[in-house]
């Protein structure tokens, strides 16, 4: 995998002759890591306030109103007090390395998957030539902390959750990583800023989304399997509090408790910010293109103009996956195992088929 890193490109132009090249390394690391740990941590409370306002407003309440003044906005930093304020309990029995380790596991992953995540065209961590297979790569060993977090918790509602969490994503990475064959085929990349260039003209139309009608079908796919992946609701079985307490959260409280939901607000950002950048045009849209004309593609107006745009898309999945999970009922665990080896492996299998097909079909015409 090779790439660059925004931090150590700008650290080696600015650092002092007499700077060794290791302090510059470790700097930049550490820039990169606090800016993630703080975009994660921001994300999490942003969204925890909108869920909850998402929620209410679906069930004909306000949500949070009181806490900081207007709506409630304070309401996710009072949470977070009250968890770091909470007795970090540990089960009788548990196995204590293994329950304290989980959830460093589970949010760790998600810091590495997120590495390839970029801001703006010219605003990254790295720009790494296989960023969508690092992203699913890293994203998916995050089920090894939550089977760890079952297993080591001593608990049988703990353990139900976790080999549900097992199940649901061996079932659902499949399909998952085929849909997005269809938009790699047209994109001809794995590099998340490239694929997001090779979308650039016609003012938005050459989006991914608009390249041939299998686009369509495989974006659907994608965001249920992604539903799956993330384990929200319809598929949030691992949890499923009506059942099993908790899942495979039942024996966690305080801090360790609120890093998994941190992994998974930042796991929805992820995943939307995926299928933006593969079906959805990325940085793209009338906005950059208005910028990239006025003040040139390499300013700070298109970064911007590109982080908005990107962002916004972003935040339109996010929403989306919110609104689905205080919508629909929760499905029964074979049912999700039937909908994913049963439908949406061969759905997706043929979608891709069609998309070469057609691509090939293209070309031979024009």
């Amino acid at each position: 995998m090779e790439g660059g890193n925004l931090f150590l490109t700008l650290l080696s132009e600015f650092a002092p002759e007499w700077a060794p090249g290791w302090a510059v390394v470790l700097t930049a690391c550490m820039a990169g890591v606090s800016v993630l740990i703080g975009f994660v941590s921001a994300l999490a409370m942003v969204a925890t306030w909108a869920e909850r306002k998402v929620a209410g407003h679906i069930q004909c309440r306000y949500g949070p109103m009181y806490v900081g003044g207007w709506h409630g906005w304070a309401q996710p930093i009072a949470d977070g007090l009250k968890l770091l304020m909470k007795e970090d309990m540990i089960p009788i029995g548990a196995d204590r390395p293994l329950f304290m380790l989980a959830p460093a596991i589970v949010l760790g992953s998600m810091f590495g998957a997120l590495v390839a995540m970029p801001f703006a065209p010219d605003v990254y961590f790295a720009d790494v030539n296989l960023g969508l297979f690092l992203i699913l790569a890293l994203s998916s060993m995050t089920t090894i902390g939550v089977v760890m977090a079952g297993w080591a918790s001593n608990s049988k509602w703990s353990l139900y959750g976790a080999m549900r969490e097992a199940a649901q994503v061996v079932a659902y990475e499949i399909p998952l990583g085929i849909a997005l064959l269809v938009p790699l085929i047209g994109a001809g990349t794995f590099n998340l800023l490239e694929a997001s260039a090779a979308q650039s003209e016609y003012w938005g139309m050459n989006w991914l989304i608009f390249r041939n009608p299998f686009m369509w079908p495989a974006v659907i796919i994608f965001g249920i399997a992604a539903l799956a992946e993330t384990k929200r609701a319809p598929f949030d079985l691992p949890e499923a509090e009506s059942e099993l307490v908790s899942g495979f959260l039942t024996e966690y409280s305080g801090l360790r408790w609120s890093l998994f939901f941190m992994e998974e607000y930042a796991a929805m950002f992820l995943m939307s910010l995926v299928g933006a950048v593969f079906f959805f045009g990325g940085f793209e849209s009338p906005l950059t293109h208005f910028a990239g004309e006025w003040a040139g593609d390499d300013s700070i107006i298109y970064n911007l103009a590109g982080h908005v745009t990107l962002m916004t898309k972003s935040a339109a999945g996010v929403f989306l996956m919110m609104w689905l999970r205080w919508t629909l009922p929760r499905v029964r665990i074979d049912q999700v195992m039937t909908m994913g080896y049963k439908y949406l492996t061969p759905l997706a299998l043929v979608c891709v088929l069609g998309a070469c097909l057609w691509d090939a079909l293209w070309y031979a015409i024009f």
